[in-house]
């Protein structure tokens, strides 16, 4: 699947919480409505971003698996 974004960031090679953090940073830099990319390759990020999205009010709009890196895309919502 591949859904239109407005940024990319790769967190690959990063344990918790360093994905979690940097996905903020980056969101935290978008207008409301526009997407992030990330990039990850922490098994455990794929729990951590559905739960991040659900207690912030962004979107997960899609996740994925491509080989050992999982990818999100998030839509800043506020």
């Amino acid at each position: 699947m591949s859904v239109p974004f407005d940024q990319e960031i790769d967190c690959s090679g990063l344990a918790c919480p360093m994905p979690i953090i940097r996905t903020k940073k980056a969101v935290d830099g978008l207008q409301v409505g526009q997407v992030l990319k990330m990039t990850a390759t922490d098994p455990g990020s794929v729990s951590d971003m559905n739960a991040w999205t659900a207690r912030t009010g962004h979107e997960l709009l899609a996740q994925e698996q491509e080989g050992g890196k999982y990818v999100f895309f998030i839509r800043k919502y506020r």
